[in-house]
């Protein structure tokens, strides 16, 4: 059973700023991703506008607030709204994070990272289990950007297997994630990928980074602001060729470019996943 909906195709994110570019574009020629929390509204033109969206492309549901390695479970009113969403959405993917975000009566808007220890481990497989229950689909977990080591009993590769495993979530490989956190913590990028097991990815994301105004390029940050840098391509290359062919985000959330700009970098991954299914017919055939 696929692990989403989504055509193995290039995406990229949609913002309200894009919506009249958006209606000009032939129906399913692509898709394109939201964070559902900018949405979870009664109405209104930012949500009739991702309506109208959703009628013509497919769309993914890719949620920041869940905290679901937080010490509690997902608020009811958090999953309630984000259920709505979906059923006005139908979303092809929904997806959220490998990370806690939030305590009891406090919520910090930031996706943190979590130490990579069994009750972390136990932690975070409770709150997906819980959430896939409430919305009665499965999700895909991203992992998280890291910015300085932290306590571990199990590489994260290893961590995030094991909460598929245990939960029957997908996981969603941020290739720049991966990388920002090579460069901070030292880790082997090629290393962490190839050790995920393709079958269990159902979604890539792709974006760019900035560097520290004090470290430099000693500290990146997973900014979303930036065109993709080379490095990172470079590494998707790697990831696809272990993968294959999957859906592949283009993740850009400040600093907005012209839509014509996204398009751009989005058709570079058309064309690597169209040479990455050329080599897999190749092979088949030979």
């Amino acid at each position: 059973m696929p692990l989403t909906d989504l055509p193995p195709r290039g995406g990229v994110s949609l913002k309200p700023e894009y919506f009249a570019d958006v209606a000009g574009l032939p129906a399913h020629s692509m898709w394109f991703e939201v964070h559902p929390e900018n949405y979870m509204i009664g109405g209104g033109p930012r949500l009739n506008g991702l309506l109208d969206a959703a009628e013509r492309f497919p769309i993914s549901l890719h949620g920041v607030g869940a905290s679901l390695g937080g010490p509690t479970l997902t608020p009811a009113e958090h999953i309630r709204d984000l259920a709505r969403l979906i059923r006005r959405v139908n979303p092809a993917s929904v997806s959220e994070h490998a990370v806690w975000s939030g305590m009891p009566g406090h919520y910090f808007a930031e996706l943190l990272p979590l130490p990579k220890t069994k009750e972390a481990l136990w932690r975070l497989a409770n709150g997906i289990d819980h959430l896939q229950e409430q919305l009665g689909r499965t999700i895909l977990i991203e992992n998280p950007s890291n910015y300085l080591p932290i306590v571990s009993e199990m590489d994260e590769p290893d961590f995030l297997v094991e909460i598929a495993r245990r939960t029957g979530c997908g996981l969603l490989l941020d290739v720049n994630n991966v990388y920002v956190s090579a460069n901070n913590c030292g880790i082997d990028a090629e290393r962490y990928i190839r050790s995920l097991p393709p079958e269990l990815v159902g979604e890539i994301h792709m974006a760019g980074f900035s560097e520290d105004k004090n470290f430099g390029h000693r500290l990146l940050i997973d900014s979303h602001d930036s065109p993709v840098a080379e490095p990172v391509w470079k590494l998707l290359g790697v990831a696809l060729q272990h993968i294959g062919p999957v859906p592949t985000l283009i993740e850009r959330d400040a600093n907005l470019p012209a839509f014509e700009e996204l398009l751009s970098e989005r058709n570079r991954i058309e064309d690597m996943l169209a040479a990455v299914t050329m080599t897999q017919e190749r092979r088949a055939s030979a």
